[in-house]
């Protein structure tokens, strides 16, 4: 067993001691809300890409949520921190070789904030300050949330061509949320165009917020559908990224070129397709598009679709098994590639759920070698209190 695991009780023995607090009888919920969770994985390549191989990688988080209306200083108010430990084996860079990356929990060995902002909430809206996820609420599926690959949380349009404020490296920021109908949504979002690297900010505390550093703005429209009592929600999204970067090999080293106008689009849809009115299983399906200029980006467009089968064995909705195809259009004498996942989720208990998956991925694309398809199988669990 990995040492790694050992973190598991001490998660444990935290959250308790967190949980050692009164609730407030004002809001019902406690002042200092905490969370803990483990998420680890096996993964075996079976043939093809980089090399055959076995190996383990794992993510713990202590989440912490404070509370204003609780503590019965003001409403709406929310500060939140979110410390990550990665840890493991990287499959992709090691045995896969592919460029959308199959563990969307693949980072190395680190230990950092992965976010810690403030956020204040009124009736109609949401402002939010801080070191920030932009995947939490941008360029996101809820059903394509359910699959490892990276490419099915955030597109690799956006992850591939520019420094996204995603796991693992986020970085500071200025978002909001207004609602403008019940059922038509405004996203908008300024963040820093370019987060240090982990080399030089090992626990990512540091944030050089200077001029040279550019912007990054996000701006994205989302709008709930009912069809035949069916929910479903649709976004549309657009993105502009500027940043300084000295390019010594190909210019002068006096020379700052700054990439104005390096942009992208993006339309998600998440639509439930049917339903059983007597217990919790359903069907949803999902899709992805992702456009970026192909001049300036090795990642131009991105398709993604899959469908999920919640209750497939349980009628109470315990389990979800989903297929789903990640297809990344490649400039630069690549070939494009094609990921194609198989998995399922099963809810052994409220806060224990294993989760067998399958890639098979077509032109693994992450090398200057031409690869062979590999096959992937993995053994995911995951631990929360």
């Amino acid at each position: 067993m990995p040492r790694s695991l050992f973190i598991i009780p001490v998660l444990f023995c935290m959250h308790r001691c967190l949980l050692a607090q009164p609730v407030s009888a004002d809001s019902n919920r406690r002042i200092i809300q905490p969370e803990v969770s483990y998420i680890g994985e096996l993964w075996n390549n079976l043939t093809g890409g980089t090399r055959k191989g076995t190996c383990y990688l794992g993510m713990a988080n202590i989440r912490i949520s404070f509370s204003t209306e609780a503590a019965k200083l003001w409403k709406g108010g929310e500060l939140f921190v979110n410390g990550a430990h990665t840890h493991g084996e990287e499959p992709s860079a090691k045995y896969l070789g592919d460029m959308q990356v199959a563990s969307n929990i693949e980072a190395g060995n680190h230990t950092f904030i992965q976010e810690i902002w403030y956020k204040q909430t009124w009736k109609s809206g949401e402002i939010t300050l801080g070191l920030q996820d932009m995947n939490i609420d941008f360029v996101n599926s809820s059903n394509g949330a359910l699959f490892l690959n990276s490419s099915f949380g955030t597109l690799p349009t956006v992850s591939g061509n520019i420094p996204a404020p995603i796991f693992p490296l986020t970085s500071f920021g200025l978002s909001s949320k207004w609602k403008l109908t019940p059922r038509f949504m405004l996203l908008t979002a300024i963040y820093d165009g370019s987060a240090t690297d982990f080399s030089k900010n090992p626990h990512n505390l540091k944030w050089n917020l200077g001029a040279g550093e550019g912007l990054l703005i996000f701006s994205e429209i989302q709008r709930e559908i009912t069809i035949g009592n069916m929910p479903g929600i649709y976004k549309a999204g657009i993105y502009l990224h500027q940043h300084f970067v000295k390019e010594e090999e190909d210019y002068d080293e006096d020379v700052d070129t700054l990439f104005r106008n390096n942009n992208g689009v993006y339309v998600i849809g998440d639509q439930m397709i049917w339903q059983n009115p007597g217990n919790k299983r359903n069907v949803g399906v999902f899709i992805q598009l992702g456009l970026a200029p192909r001049k300036q980006n090795t990642n131009h467009h991105y398709i993604g679709l899959g469908m999920n089968f919640t209750g497939l064995f349980s009628r109470k909705g315990n389990d979800v098994a989903g297929v789903a195809v990640a297809h990344d259009g490649l400039r630069g004498g690549k070939d494009n590639e094609t990921t194609l996942e198989l998995t399922y989720k099963y809810a052994v208990f409220q806060f224990l759920y294993l989760q067998p998956d399958v890639q098979y991925i077509i032109n693994p694309a992450g090398t200057e070698e031409r690869l062979n398809n590999c096959l992937a199988v993995t053994l995911r669990f995951g631990i929360s209190f």
